[in-house]
């Protein structure tokens, strides 16, 4: 038997990861504060990124460790959640542009959107300078990257 956490699964490039939300995520109106969005969609980001190329630790583990921070990130509101709701966020990597990596996020209820995100995070080191993502990982997220225009 497997006893491992749910990584959440993909469908065509987006990667979906169950959330369910319970008594501790939400403010005194029974809806979840404001700021837990923001955990629900760096989970999927780092799920998404453990599923298909290279997780957190394995960058921190390099013999040049890198992370990421998140530099820009643009949230759009449109229903909230309530205790016991059970959410999906739905991520899909955009683009890698140097350092960047451009990403948008939803989370939806029953398929009805909740909220919405637009990423940039950046690769870094661990003095805080921009670094490229290492080949292994730009390698495991080209087949997620959103095709080139002609």
């Amino acid at each position: 038997m497997n006893d491992a956490p749910s990584a959440g699964r993909f469908e065509g490039r987006d990667h979906l990861l169950p959330v369910r939300v319970y008594y501790e995520d939400t403010d005194f109106t029974g809806l979840v504060y404001h700021a837990n969005y923001v955990r629900y969609f760096e989970r999927g980001r780092s799920d998404f990124l453990r599923l298909a190329a290279t997780g957190h630790q394995e960058l921190l583990d390099r013999d040049d460790p890198l992370a990421f921070v998140v530099v820009r990130m643009e949230l759009v509101f449109k229903r909230g959640a309530r205790i016991d709701d059970a959410l999906v966020v739905r991520t899909r990597y955009d683009s890698v542009k140097g350092a960047r990596l451009l990403i948008s996020q939803q989370i939806e209820r029953g398929g009805e959107l909740m909220v919405s995100a637009e990423v940039e995070a950046a690769c870094i080191d661990l003095q805080g300078r921009p670094k490229r993502p290492p080949k292994s990982l730009a390698e495991g997220l080209a087949p997620w990257l959103k095709p080139l225009a002609d």
